[in-house]
């Protein structure tokens, strides 16, 4: 594929690959057609130690809000829960931001700017069972210094980042996690020094192709940051097949995630470069 293009100012870039070049130009020709869809963390807010301390870009509800009225949706998926991500990100009450959808929990949850309500199913029984089981499971396995579960509602997340050896930790931890997790009827999908246990069925491809089916979308833009956004990047690119146009942006805030980079028509300078792509496009729509 060669080595994507990096933006690092707020012109509009041209993406590396003949497919991303199409997909841009779709959405450019066409953008009352498109969906613009976003991870959060790592892409739209940077990574932090704590994730109760995350917030968006600054500049990003604005970025956003300049966007969303000239296509067809902003959408942001996450496997925080919605009104998490909302409040974090600053869009709840934002000017602009109509257009804006939150996939939460991989599309479990949706909360619409334009009401504020949040849509969700019943839980999955087995994560109160994994929820309930879990911290004395670490300490049974000898695996609790230095890491620490983040409660997310429908799902949990076990973090080693503060461990003494967070890349150690979270190998040691993959396997007894993803076998608490199958006898929950759960799954664990990894991340930056993250193993999170949720239900299976959903994830951000799955989120993102029923949403640009609901819409009857014709062109595509998914910007992620992880390796639960390879799923979105695997839906970009069977939409393509299926004659729907899109674009591929890695927001590389780090080297922990080389998968995404690899695959990406675009490398933006992680959230402020993904604020920078709003803009420039925004700019392009007129």
């Amino acid at each position: 594929m060669g080595s994507p293009t990096h933006v690092m100012d707020e012109s509009m870039p041209t993406p590396v690959t003949q497919v991303g070049r199409d997909g841009l130009d779709a959405i450019v020709s066409r953008p009352g057609r498109a969906v613009v869809a976003f991870d959060f963390d790592g892409t739209l807010a940077p990574i932090v130690a704590d994730p109760e301390q995350a917030r968006a870009h600054p500049e990003a509800a604005a970025a956003l809000a300049a966007l969303a009225p000239k296509v067809a949706s902003v959408a942001v998926i996450t496997g925080r829960p919605p009104g998490v991500a909302v409040r974090l990100g600053g869009f709840d009450g934002t000017p602009g931001l109509d257009h804006l959808v939150v996939l939460g929990h991989y599309g479990a949850e949706r909360w619409d700017a334009a009401t504020g309500d949040i849509t969700a199913p019943p839980p999955h029984p087995g994560v109160a069972h994994a929820r309930a089981e879990l911290p004395g499971f670490l300490d049974r396995i000898g695996a609790w210094q230095g890491t620490w579960i983040e409660e997310k509602g429908r799902a949990l997340a076990v973090h080693t980042r503060r461990a003494v050896d967070p890349q150690a930790a979270f190998e040691a931890l993959r396997a007894p996690l993803t076998d608490l997790a199958t006898r929950h009827g759960l799954i664990v999908e990894p991340g930056r020094l993250v193993l999170e246990l949720r239900p299976p069925g959903m994830d951000k491809g799955v989120a993102l192709t029923e949403y640009v089916r609901e819409l009857g979308a014709e062109a595509v833009l998914y910007a992620g940051d992880d390796l639960g956004d390879l799923p979105a990047y695997s839906a970009v690119d069977k939409l393509r097949s299926d004659g729907v146009p899109g674009l591929l942006v890695c927001s590389a805030g780090s080297e922990e995630v080389p998968e995404l980079k690899d695959r990406a028509d675009l490398v933006v300078d992680g959230p402020q470069g993904v604020v920078g792509l709003l803009r420039a496009l925004a700019a392009q729509l007129g």
